[in-house]
């Protein structure tokens, strides 16, 4: 055992052997928390990380602090933790367990779900705040996570409630009647402990987005559009499209009540949208955008995110300094297809033509992040590019909406059959594209679903799930009335066959007979008489037929005549 791991500090509450880094949930981490923590985080401060967290995590606090302290309950986490920093002071206990410091900041990403061991009190979740309250001062820089049991994710989860969660937290604190459901709960119980909140973000599932600003967003703007595709990467099983409840709780202005959590956070933040990718600001009716580096395998700063596809990649030098506050083409052209509006959609999809095909670069064309800028369009904040043509970037923008409006049985003015390429190279006909890149637009498509993290082979929501059944099953009736209607054709043909056989065999009986009465009576003296007579009748001069069949009798003969 090494210096660190025997330099571990325990106190009440630790368990073994255990380890939260390994279970179902894991640590939490990523690069959305980490720009968030080294935005709010002071530096040279005593901070407390208090929970499992990732060591991405544990390094920005470690690199900001003048001495961090990290508790965890287990022993096994806490030796390797300080095996792997040795400038980390880690506490192997439960959070009843730890007393008598105060910290300056405390970064509770994790919650409070995971702070108490086998043997600690069943404290409640305002119990557990109130013993986080006792090792903060009222300047305290408090980071404090809180998971939505109301959240979209939580309320399509298809899975039963009893497989939904592990036994990380003991005792089950999702279950707790006096747990925070809501912002506004979590901020009333931070005030009450002398932790006033100054900024509180929706988690959605790693994205982070201002409360306010969700509250305000609505559908095909910036914060519902980033929210949307984070939601869409979850790996939970779902019961419906969960971009739909998005987009519905967006339009009645409840996108921040049903995240998947909130982040609470006792100092300013200088951003109202983190991303893995970006930050963003509203600035009047525009948003301002920050690309954000993203670390590196070996832990140093890279311009370019790892890239999924290699078909296209991530160029963060093309996402524009500010853009439209405005809503997605994507959300107008639903809107239309559903109207069954087809002039307007022509006219919407011949515009959009005429821009795309007037771009410069390699952007590959998103419907749902080109938004609309007063009479004319402008690119949001996707930077993937690729090696494409501009009419076969605005083929792969089509084949996307395709996949988005038939693949979520949205209604539309075209017919059910009309589905596929002919209604791709309908809307390109439609925006001045050609028919022939719709095979590289599909390529582009897949390569761009790839990179978004999405593959064609996932698991479908069960509502789509019974939609394809049922639609299955209506195939499986027309073509098993198809079937039996061959069968009875078939059945018609083999009755027809059957007679036709049956009467060639009648005719072969009465040939054979024929042919056998013809040579019966070629064999009978009847017929040679007749053959006879016949050959008699056409002696014309009797004599001299006399006279040659007398010298012929004669020679052969001979003398005996």
């Amino acid at each position: 055992m090494s210096d660190n791991q025997l330099a571990v500090e325990v106190v009440r509450g630790e368990m073994q052997p255990w380890s939260d880094y390994n279970g179902k949930r894991g640590a939490v981490g990523g690069p959305v928390l980490r720009t968030l923590l080294n935005d709010v985080l002071p530096a040279g401060a005593r901070t407390l990380i208090l929970g499992p967290h990732a060591a991405d995590l544990v390094s920005v606090v470690v690199g900001k602090s003048s001495a961090a302290t990290m508790l965890v309950r287990s022993v096994s986490d806490a030796a390797a933790l300080s095996e792997q920093f040795p400038d980390l002071q880690v506490i192997a206990g439960a959070l009843d367990g730890l007393t008598g410091t105060a910290y300056d900041a405390v970064v509770a990403v994790d919650g409070l779900d995971r702070v108490l061991g086998y043997d600690s009190p069943d404290l409640t979740w305002p119990q557990r705040l109130d013993a986080l309250a006792t090792l903060c001062t009222p300047s305290t820089v408090l980071v404090l996570g809180l998971e939505n049991e109301f959240s979209l994710t939580n309320l399509l989860d298809s899975r039963l409630p009893a497989n939904r969660h592990g036994d990380d937290d003991w005792s089950p604190l999702h279950e707790d009647p006096a747990r925070p459901v809501s912002a506004v709960q979590l901020a009333a119980e931070l005030a009450r402990v002398g932790l006033p909140l100054q900024s509180v973000y929706s988690s959605f599932n790693g994205t982070l987005v201002a409360v306010d600003v969700a509250a305000a967003a609505r559908p095909g703007t910036l914060p519902t559009r980033l929210a949307v595709e984070a939601l869409e990467s979850s790996d939970v099983p779902l019961l419906a499209p969960i971009a739909e409840g998005a987009e519905t709780a967006a339009r009645a202005g409840l996108l921040a009540s049903t995240s998947t959590g909130w982040l609470a956070v006792t100092a300013a933040a200088k951003h109202a949208i983190y991303t893995d990718r970006l930050t963003a600001d509203r600035a009047e009716d525009r948003w301002s955008i920050a690309a954000v580096a993203a670390e590196a395998d070996d832990g140093t700063a890279s311009a370019v995110p790892s890239e999924r596809s290699t078909e296209v990649r991530y160029d963060s030098s093309v996402v524009p300094p500010t853009v439209s506050a405005g809503s997605s083409v994507e959300t107008v052209l639903l809107r239309l297809a559903a109207a069954e509006d087809v002039p307007a959609f022509r006219e919407l999809a011949g515009r959009l033509g005429e821009w795309a095909l007037a771009q410069t670069g390699q952007v590959v064309l998103r419907w749902d992040d080109v938004t609309i800028d007063g009479d004319s369009f402008a690119f949001g904040v996707s930077g993937w590019v690729a090696e494409a043509g501009r009419s076969e970037v605005l083929a792969a923008a089509w084949v996307r909406f395709h996949e988005r409006l038939i693949g979520g049985h949205r209604r539309h003015p075209w017919p059910p059959w009309m589905v596929g390429d002919d209604l791709v190279s309908t809307w390109l006909a439609m925006s001045g594209g050609s028919a022939d890149d719709v095979a590289r637009g599909k390529e582009l498509a897949r390569a761009l679903s790839a990179a978004l993290g999405r593959v064609e082979s996932a698991a479908p929501d069960v509502r789509t799930a019974l939609a394809d059944a049922e639609r299955a099953k209506h195939e499986l009736f027309e073509l098993q009335g198809h079937v039996f209607g061959l069968e009875r054709t078939i059945g018609f043909r083999d009755k027809a066959l059957k007679t036709r056989e049956t009467r060639l065999r009648e005719m072969r009986l009465q040939v054979q007979k024929t042919n056998a009465e013809r040579t019966r009576f070629r064999n009978s003296r009847a017929f040679a008489a007749a053959t006879l007579i016949r050959k008699a009748a056409l002696i014309r001069n009797p004599r001299k037929f006399a006279y040659k069949v007398k010298r012929r009798l004669k020679k052969k003969l001979g003398n005996r005549f």
